[in-house]
């Protein structure tokens, strides 16, 4: 499993609804247009696939950052909740 952080950009309301509906099956929001995802690698290609089917490429925007369990040692985190943590990791 990996971590990703989520984020997108889509100015249509609509458009900007459904992303957000699939993102809420897939991870937790923490900011307005930010989620944290722990996925395996089949749950980030079938969030991709539904993803594809909503965005218009010519319009909207959608980032995938993949962080490694190192990197996600190295996280700040100032007000709101923690992070997101893999199954079986300690984020001190």
């Amino acid at each position: 499993m990996l971590f990703y952080v989520v984020t997108y950009d889509i100015p249509d309301d609509k458009r900007r609804k459904k992303v957000s509906d699939v993102l809420e099956g897939y991870g937790k929001r923490v900011q307005y247009s930010v989620f944290e995802c722990v996925l395996t690698k089949t749950k980030y290609d079938e969030l991709q696939t539904r993803l594809r089917k909503i965005i218009k490429f010519s319009e909207d925007s959608v980032r995938f950052y993949p962080l490694s369990r190192h990197t996600l040692s190295q996280i700040v985190t100032w007000g709101g909740e923690p992070i997101t943590q893999l199954p079986g990791s300690t984020i001190i």
